[in-house]
């Protein structure tokens, strides 16, 4: 199912609306809770948001790319790959929280005063199987829709560690 394009208005209204969610459903968990996970096999809250800072590096750096390079040609990077790249896993939440926050916060800095034709801005993307084409609005997109995915993850964490 091909899911209908946002206006850039909403996508930036999601991005920004992000970080002040996850601040706020994981607020009153502690360091120990935090890095709790709720079952065997999910995800505590310190590795979901390292998820989401893998996912926002790598989509962010397509952006990024896509704006200052005109159509440019790169392989695409899996999010759960370069988290093991990365030492976010193992950091406290709350620091790497707001390291998540500071790089939203650029993002949208870049993103917001972007024309419509910039947000239309195009890029081959190879190493998934045939090359795509890709905008930044579907990266900007993509990176908004999948973070409210796992809005209901920290939710249902939040609710279990503290039981």
């Amino acid at each position: 199912m091909v899911r209908k394009s946002l206006p850039s208005e909403q996508i930036l209204t999601m991005l920004e609306e992000a970080p002040p969610w996850i601040g706020k459903l994981c607020a009153g968990l502690t360091p120990g809770q935090l890095r709790t996970r709720p079952e065997q096999n999910k995800w505590s809250a310190t590795e979901v948001l390292a998820h989401l800072r893998s996912c926002s590096d790598v989509w962010g750096q397509c952006i990024m790319t896509m704006l200052s390079e005109d159509a440019p040609t790169f392989r695409a990077v899996d999010p759960r790959t370069w988290t093991k790249k990365t030492d976010y896993p193992g950091l406290e939440f709350r620091p790497s929280f707001q390291a998540f926050t500071r790089q939203r916060a650029e993002l949208l800095e870049v993103l917001k005063p972007l024309p419509p034709e910039a947000w239309a801005r195009t890029a081959t993307v190879t190493g998934a199987g045939k090359p795509l084409e890709r905008t930044v609005l579907f990266y900007a997109q993509w990176l908004a829709r999948h973070e409210r995915t796992h809005f209901k993850q920290f939710k249902y964490i939040a609710q279990t560690v503290q039981q």
